[in-house]
């Protein structure tokens, strides 16, 4: 029986991370987080990580108790205040607040330092030089804001989708991909047109390994700029493109 890949992907964040995207995606008020809804989009993540067999941190799972416990706790029945007993009752969802809160702050201000550390490579002295290379040259493909979430959520969305829940196929196959040569075979497919290529068109095998080797494969050509993924809107199809010279 063939072993069964165990990945873990540097891009994760951690539990907060995916919650801000959650949030930000979903459009939900920080100060007011619909506990059973983020609970439920959480899970379907977590679920996403075990079909892919990810080693991710246990502090994601530890999130997903804290979750369901204040899910939980938000479904019980709130007691009746008396007129000479006032007592504050503490929203359950107040930490969490908080932590994301914080996590966010410190978010943005590493992305600032982030940013300036970036426009700073770039800063440098030479003698004086003709423009005429640098202007004919064509401008460079953004990538994106597409982030490693909303890879995964598309790919959770294509499993359940193709009713793919059920256990995948763990047959023993003669010749197993490499994530090298599942990227030249990705990479050959998206050369093939301008149009872009549907992300679900890109695993066509309900085998584990075509489908963590593909979605590896996919990481590894972002991360290398050699193709580029877009989204118009929130919820909407990914497509990948080929990055232009």
């Amino acid at each position: 029986m063939q072993e069964a890949y165990k990945v873990k992907i540097e891009q994760f964040e951690g539990p907060l991370d995916l919650l801000l995207h959650l949030i930000k995606q979903y459009e939900i008020d920080i100060y007011d987080i619909p506990v059973a809804d983020i609970t439920k989009q959480y899970m379907q993540y977590i679920h996403t990580f075990q079909v892919l067999e990810l080693n991710i941190a246990s502090e994601y799972l530890v999130m997903a108790s804290t979750l369901v416990a204040i899910k939980s706790q938000m479904l019980l029945p709130k007691q009746e205040m008396t007129e000479d007993v006032e007592e504050y009752m503490e929203d359950p969802r107040d930490e969490l607040m908080q932590r994301l809160i914080e996590y966010r702050k410190y978010k943005e201000a590493a992305e600032k330092f982030k940013k300036k550390e970036e426009e700073a490579t770039h800063t440098f002295t030479r003698p004086p030089m003709g423009f005429d290379e640098i202007l004919t040259k064509k401008p460079p493909v953004v990538q994106g804001e597409i982030t490693i979430y909303d890879m995964l959520g598309a790919l959770g969305k294509m499993l359940e989708r193709k009713k793919w829940s059920e256990p995948l196929d763990t047959k023993v196959q003669r010749a197993e991909i490499s994530i090298e040569e599942r990227m030249e075979e990705v990479l050959s497919i998206v050369n093939k047109t301008r149009e872009g290529v549907r992300f679900d068109e890109l695993f066509p095998e309900r085998t584990r390994n075509h489908i963590v080797v593909t979605f590896l494969a996919l990481l590894e050509l972002m991360k290398d700029r050699q193709i580029y993924c877009k989204q118009t809107k929130h919820f909407d199809v990914l497509y990948l493109y080929a990055m232009e010279e």
